[in-house]
């Protein structure tokens, strides 16, 4: 199956499935358009979401649209195409700003899978310990939604909406991930039970605007210690006119956290979690500042 391009049917317990492998984005949003279709891009996590449940959904493989792979940059915005991997992601030359996305990538998964996640697929599964959307928030990104009939622009803050819940309409499909081009340096810190292959415990990414030693524009985000990730507006404007020295560590661990809300659970308590969150997001400040501590962390 996997290697069919076009159309196929099959006959399970729920009635006729269909599926469809469009080598078209016209041709996908058509299909999108006439029915319910659940979207397969690297299949990641389509196959475990699925377990042994019996398939009853049309499935609607978008693997074939090569149009939706690739880094692009334009006069104003850095475009990722929704089937860009994360491999992609951390090959592309891009601007300092986006390190923390870099960083984030090489933590989805091991390295076969950073080859045929999409990032796009990312977003789309929605869960509160994405690695992706962090790196994403602080850069300011907008999610392009298709449709037959129209597109769409979303902030990634309104396009993720809880716990595997997105903005998505019936009909719609996610084709871009969209940055206004942006400045300064970025980093990411992620903190899990251990090193490699893990679900955070918390992370966080910042980006930072220093301009003659002093700050003049902070973006931190925050996965895994609330529904969906993120911005930490108190800890932003604490940074903003800081000399870049020790007292930007300061300003981090007594800053309003108030956008946070950590469940307990068993990677740790929820007031474990906040302590947490103090710390690496003063690692991770430090780095965007361009005074690296080291960006893994184990608990």
């Amino acid at each position: 199956m996997a290697h069919h391009v076009g159309k196929a049917r099959f006959v399970g317990k729920a009635g006729v499935i269909r599926y469809a492998k469009p080598t078209t984005v016209d041709e996908a949003l058509a299909l999108l358009g006439g029915g319910t279709w659940r979207i397969l891009a690297g299949g990641t996590d389509f196959y475990p979401a699925q377990g042994s449940k019996p398939f009853r959904d049309n499935v609607l493989d978008i693997n074939g649209l090569t149009a939706l792979r690739g880094i692009a940059e334009t006069g104003s915005h850095w475009v990722i195409g929704a089937r860009t991997t994360w491999t992609d992601v951390i090959r592309y030359p891009l601007p300092a700003a986006f390190d923390a996305l870099k960083q984030a990538a090489r933590e989805v998964g091991s390295a076969q899978i950073q080859n045929v996640a999409s990032v796009a697929g990312n977003l789309c599964n929605a869960s509160p310990a994405a690695d992706g959307v962090p790196g994403l928030l602080v850069l300011d990104a907008e999610v392009e939604l298709r449709s037959a009939a129209a597109t769409r622009h979303l902030p990634l803050s309104d396009f993720v909406l809880g716990n595997r819940r997105t903005a998505l309409q019936p009909g719609e499909m996610v084709t871009a991930i969209r940055v206004p081009k942006p400045r300064g340096m970025s980093a990411f810190v992620k903190l899990g039970a251990r090193r490699y292959l893990v679900i955070s415990i918390a992370m966080v990414a910042a980006r930072l605007v220093v301009e003659n030693g002093i700050v003049t524009e902070a973006a931190i985000a925050v996965g895994s210690c609330s529904a969906v990730a993120k911005r930490l507006a108190g800890v932003e404007a604490a940074l903003r006119g800081l000399v870049v020295d020790a007292g930007l560590v300061d300003a981090v661990r007594s800053a309003s956290m108030a956008e946070l809300s950590p469940i307990a659970d068993v990677r740790g308590s929820a007031e474990y979690r906040l302590e947490a969150v103090r710390e690496i997001a003063a690692r991770a400040v430090l780095e965007a500042a361009g005074k690296p501590t080291g960006d893994k962390v184990a608990a």
